[in-house]
This record gives C-alpha cells, structure tokens and sequence, in this order.
C-alpha cells in the first residue's frame, strides 16, 4: 500500500470518528428540544399574566415603589446576559452577546453607566478575557434549567434595584458594596422555532411600560387593553407589591433561561447536523481521492509488470 493511500484512509477513520461524535450531539440536542419546548410554553402563561397584573398595578398613583414605576432620570442599568455553558452550537453564544453589546453602547451613548451580570460560562468568559468588569455571574444550568437554579442571579439584581432606589444607592453601596441599579434589561435568546432563535432585550425593571407591550402581541390586544382589572389588597398594597415584585423579577429571568435553553439546543442541533453534513461529504471525497490514489496504484504496477516482460522477452529474442 502506498504513503499516499494511507494518508487517505487514515484521514476517512479520522473524519468518521468525528462524525460519529457530532451525530450522537445532534440526535441528543434534538431530544431535548421537546422537553426545553414544553417547559417554555407552560411558563409563558403564569409570567404574562403576572406582568400585565403588575403593569396595572403601576397605573395607581398612590403606590409608589422603584421597581414598579421607576425613577426619573435612570442613571445605572442593568444587563442580564443569558449564554450557554457549552460551546459547538453555531451562532447562539455570538448573537446573544452582539446584542447585550449594541445594547450597552446605546445606553452609555445615553449617559448611562452600564452594570453586567451573566449567566453562563461563554458569556462569563468572553468578557473577562477582555476585562470587562461583571457585577455577578452564574453558570452550570444553561441546558436545563431549574427554578432554584434563578434565585442566586435573581437575589443579587433584585437587591440592586432596591439599592438603586429613592436615594438609597450611596446608602447601599456602603453596606455591600455592590452598585445600585435603575433599571434591569434582560439579553436572551428567543425560541421562535427550531429553525429561528432571535436574541431580545427585554426591559424588566421598571414594570410601568410592559402591559402595552404584552397587549400588541396578544391576539386578542383590543381586548386586553380595553378591560381593565380592579385590585382588593390583602394585606396593605405596599407589603404585597415588595413580596410579589421579586418573584416577578424571578418568574421573568426563569422564563428567559428557559426560552435561552431551547433556543441553544435548536442551535446546537441544527450546528451539529451541518457537521455531520460536512463530515459526510469529506469522507466521500477521501474515499474517491483514495480509489484514486488505488487505482494509480494498480496501473503502475501493471506498467511495471508488462515493462518487465517487454525487457524479459527482448532479452531472450537478443540471445537468439
């Protein structure tokens, strides 16, 4: 066998080996999917209503709260990024970072100061290499994320909203050292289907702004807009809006996580299927350069043997 034909054949095993890797990915993603798919579209429903509960609640004058109305003149926002932990899905991790950037610049443009936070290792990884400072980071749940998986990234913004509020940032910055923020901006990935996944920026905090938001997408938005619910509190209004403004901030972040974990494993499917897509056509071109390289192989082999007998026969005629 030759050096050439060998080189060939080592480089087909190589290939399959590694085909054999992006296809178990793929078939495994795509298992997921399902999963990430139904867990997203059952949360939709409890964090929808909850927003638009709260949004009315804003429209009251007399309660007064940071993270529901908001301040005048935000001067710290917030950005939550959501990546993955893993790499080999496509595009995901870079959009999703393009978009918190373009975000970042648009609000420093503004006279903003910008406070990051991530959920991710991609995420966490892209900005310390670079040195950009990072207010908090999580990372080891972005396939399957669970509800106590959000309650660590959840605490920490919350608790920088309230310190960014009525005065109390200066006051807060003494006591943890932690800035205060105005406003919470969320970065993640959108699942519109297998084959589309759009990051966003979704504005959390403030509420004030959101019902609106939430009536144009609903189909029935006339509607939604036009009825407008009546509130009974119990216990006082302010103790309810500070016990449900949390698990509000964390009922839009899970959901987020969620939307971000089927929108990674649709891209980590459709990156490993281009793969073994790829993988499948270079194996066919080795095989045929390798036939190839046989084939000239054989032909020289065949012009040595019929050289040899041409020299063989010439010689015996001579000696006649």
């Amino acid at each position: 066998m030759g050096a050439e034909l060998r080189v060939y054949r080592r480089r087909i095993r190589s290939v399959e080996s590694t085909k054999k890797i992006t296809k178990a990915m793929e078939l495994i993603a795509a298992s997921r999917i399902v999963k990430a798919q139904s867990r997203m579209l059952a949360s939709r429903p409890y964090t929808e209503e909850l927003t638009r509960a709260l949004g009315e609640l804003s429209k009251d004058r007399a309660l007064r709260h940071p993270m529901l109305s908001g301040v005048d003149e935000p001067r710290r926002t917030g950005i939550l990024l959501v990546t993955s932990d893993r790499g080999l899905a496509g595009g995901y991790n870079a959009n999703a970072i393009k978009a918190a950037n373009e975000l970042a610049d648009r609000l420093q443009g503004e006279g903003r100061e910008v406070v990051r936070y991530v959920i991710g290792r991609k995420g966490a990884a892209y900005y310390n290499f670079r040195r950009v400072p990072l207010a908090g980071t999580w990372s080891g749940f972005s396939e399957q994320p669970d509800f106590e998986h959000v309650r660590p990234a959840a605490e920490a913004v919350v608790e920088a909203l309230l310190a960014g509020s009525a005065g109390a940032t200066e006051a807060a910055e003494g006591e943890t050292g932690e800035p205060g923020i105005d406003e919470l901006y969320v970065v993640y990935t959108q699942f519109r289907n297998s084959v589309t996944q759009i990051p966003v920026a979704a504005l959390v905090a403030p509420v004030k702004d959101l019902v609106a938001e939430l009536a144009g997408e609903d189909e029935q938005a006339e509607d939604v807009a036009a009825e407008s619910a009546s509130y009974e509190f119990e216990p006082e209004p302010d103790q309810l809006i500070a016990a449900l403004l949390p698990r509000y901030i964390i009922a839009r972040i899970f959901s987020a996580l969620l939307e971000s974990a089927a929108s990674e494993s649709a891209a980590r499917r459709r990156a490993m299927k281009s793969a073994s897509d790829n993988a499948t056509e270079l194996i066919r071109t080795y095989t045929r350069l390798a036939n190839q390289a046989r084939q000239a192989e054989i032909t020289q082999e065949i012009s040595e043997i019929v050289g040899g007998a041409d020299a063989l026969a010439a010689a015996g005629s001579d000696e006649q």
